[in-house]
């Protein structure tokens, strides 16, 4: 069962991926770059639980909130960069 589980993640990985590359607007690629982080948690968690290792879910919490730090930081880049444009189109 905990196999189906591991395969499982991996195609939503991989339909997460292809999102991220044909996505309308950036907002739709950095959403989908967000479940593949996301995903990524889930797996290593898995992972871990498989091969009792539970020291794994300690990796997972800490890729967990780089992710989620580093999804902040590039939507407030974006967000900044988009503000610069309009000041600039008003000028």
């Amino acid at each position: 069962m905990l196999l189906a589980s591991i395969i499982a993640i991996l195609f939503v990985m991989c339909l997460a991926l292809l999102r991220a590359a044909i996505g309308p607007s950036i907002y739709d690629r950095i959403l989908a770059v967000n479940m593949f982080g996301t995903k990524t948690v889930l797996f290593i968690a898995v992972l871990g639980f498989l091969s009792g290792r539970p020291d794994f879910l300690d990796i997972a919490m800490v890729y967990a909130l780089v992710n989620f730090i580093s999804i902040i930081g590039v939507l407030r880049f974006f967000e900044y960069q988009q503000q610069r444009a309009n000041d600039k189109e008003g000028l």
